[in-house]
């Protein structure tokens, strides 16, 4: 008897990371024009001091002088890449500004180290998709109105005074990203967290954090896609 052999579907297989990085080059370039040449300037720079330091360090010594440029290759490549990353960083997030959970997506996946935060918001309107999310780390609870200021000022006050009620020696801070002129912009919200003042430790962080979750949970709000599309940043938990 033949055998007969299962025929399966071949899973569509993922684009090495060649391809991928060459993706995310190219999506980047048609955000921004100028990204080309920021990244061919990264590049270039360490190349240059890498021959310049061979030539002055190393005169006559070709050895010498060949592992000064491909230092100041490697180096140039680092460059490169860094700044491939942030264009790539920056460009993701334009796509999805103004859209109901985009401060959900930069609170999942872009994070600084020793802050926690969900990406559901809680709180929204259901007319205006307006939201409300929290960010718990050393500066504190930080409240971020998602929409413009005179729509979500209400919803911050609300979230602000139940915080003060169950932890009244933690200071809350708000931002607000939105189409107002002094709104964060939605890019640099993460930065943004990292400059609040240092108030706890890294226990005191969890135990807020264990203590404001307990006061609900978010509404189920979707998260546009399309962020972190290098994947340069791991997700970074307390």
């Amino acid at each position: 008897m033949a055998r007969t052999r299962k025929s399966s579907p071949k899973s569509a297989k993922e684009p090495g990371r060649l391809k991928q990085m060459y993706q995310v080059f190219q999506m980047t370039r048609r955000y921004d024009s100028t990204a080309i040449w920021w990244m061919a300037l990264g590049f270039a720079l360490p190349v240059l001091v890498g021959i310049l330091l061979g030539l002055i360090l190393s005169p006559g010594n070709v050895p010498g002088l060949i592992l000064w440029i491909v230092a100041g290759v490697l180096g140039g490549l680092l460059a490169f890449l860094v700044i491939l990353g942030r264009k790539a960083e920056r460009a993701a997030y334009s796509q999805i500004a103004g859209q109901p959970g985009a401060v959900g997506a930069v609170l999942k996946s872009s994070l600084p180290r020793g802050w926690t935060g969900s990406e559901m918001p809680i709180a929204i309107s259901p007319k205006t998709q307006d939201a409300v999310y929290r960010a718990v780390g050393k500066g504190g609870v930080v409240l971020i109105g998602e929409g413009p200021e005179t729509r979500t000022q209400k919803m911050v006050e609300d979230e602000r005074r139940k915080i003060a009620r169950i932890l009244p020696n933690v200071p809350v801070n708000v931002l607000h990203v939105g189409p107002d002129e002094d709104s964060i912009p939605l890019h640099k919200l993460a930065r943004r967290l990292g400059r609040f003042k240092k108030a706890l430790n890294k226990a005191e962080v969890y135990a807020v954090s264990n203590r404001v979750s307990s006061l609900h949970k978010g509404p189920n709000l979707p998260i546009p896609k399309g962020i972190d599309p290098m994947k340069a940043r791991a997700q970074r938990r307390a």
